[in-house]
């Protein structure tokens, strides 16, 4: 089974239910299941966001969290501008997603978008 490593980018106050619909809308999409997800992985100022926090209990996993400068030097196929004005960073959910999982990493699933969050899946291919 593949190690996957997921980004989240959210807006202040995402339920729980909304971030885990989207991880599970993600997950099928990469034909993978909660098992092999290894972390969730966000931008530092959503460290404490209680619906992230919640999502990664429910999976059973670590949220890591990356500083804007780290977010900002990864390099991702689909910048947004809601992510630059919000963390300083052109990307949240893919670059936290390729940097959780490092080097050689790959996209699985590039940012998919819920009413208030997103959500990209990396893996180091081999």
């Amino acid at each position: 089974m593949r190690s996957l490593h997921l980004g989240l980018g959210a807006r202040r106050g995402v339920p729980a239910a909304e971030v885990l619909a989207l991880v599970r809308q993600a997950l099928a999409e990469a034909g993978a299941g909660d098992a092999a997800v290894v972390t969730l992985a966000t931008a530092e100022v959503k460290a404490g966001e209680p619906g992230l926090l919640a999502a990664a209990a429910a999976l059973g996993v670590p949220l890591t969290t990356y500083g804007a400068h780290e977010l900002a030097a990864q390099a991702v196929p689909h910048p947004g501008e809601a992510a630059r004005r919000a963390v300083g960073a052109p990307g949240v959910a893919e670059a936290a997603a390729l940097l959780a999982a490092g080097p050689g990493a790959v996209l699985l699933v590039p940012k998919r978008k819920s009413p208030r969050a997103t959500c990209a899946i990396a893996h180091r291919p081999g």
